[in-house]
């Protein structure tokens, strides 16, 4: 298995167990019995857990394609296994973010993993030239992004 397929695994595993802990740490809070109650959800930590878990798992589909097509295209696997860690590794610390309450920097990350995602999309059809502008395109967005929000808000 390639780091990339590893970094598939981690993802998916990531938005499983950000949810995980909450339930157990709630104690008597949490009924087995009922476990999507939205009334467990509503304190603001919880929620933000439960966003962080949610958005793991929207973007988990795009992720693993992305990783499957440029592995089964025969694109440059050295590229393919660093945006693949690059991708988790922001995933990680958007989730951290997320549960943190940092609404703009949280946002930009979400901007720079998928920007990591869309250079491993094209790397598949538009080789390492193509992986390059996908991602410069979408690092400038999640930067743009996060200076609008910081002036706005």
């Amino acid at each position: 298995m390639t780091v990339a397929d590893w970094c598939v695994f981690g993802a998916i595993m990531l938005a499983l167990l950000t949810l995980a802990p909450v339930k157990p740490l709630a104690g008597r809070e949490f009924d087995n019995s009922n476990p999507r109650d939205p009334h467990f959800y509503e304190k603001p930590v919880r929620r933000r857990v439960l966003g962080a878990h949610i958005n793991g798992l929207e973007t988990f589909p795009f992720f693993a394609v992305s990783i499957l097509l440029a592995e089964f295209r025969h694109s440059p696997q050295s590229w393919v296994d660093g945006l693949a860690v690059a991708f988790l590794l922001t995933r990680l610390a958007f989730v951290a973010a997320y549960i943190g309450n940092r609404a703009t920097v949280r946002t930009m990350l979400w901007n720079a993993a998928m920007s990591f995602n869309l250079g491993i999309f094209f790397l598949s059809g538009f080789g390492v030239t193509g992986a390059v502008v996908a991602m410069l395109i979408g690092l400038a967005f999640a930067l743009a992004t996060g200076i609008v929000l910081v002036v706005l808000g």
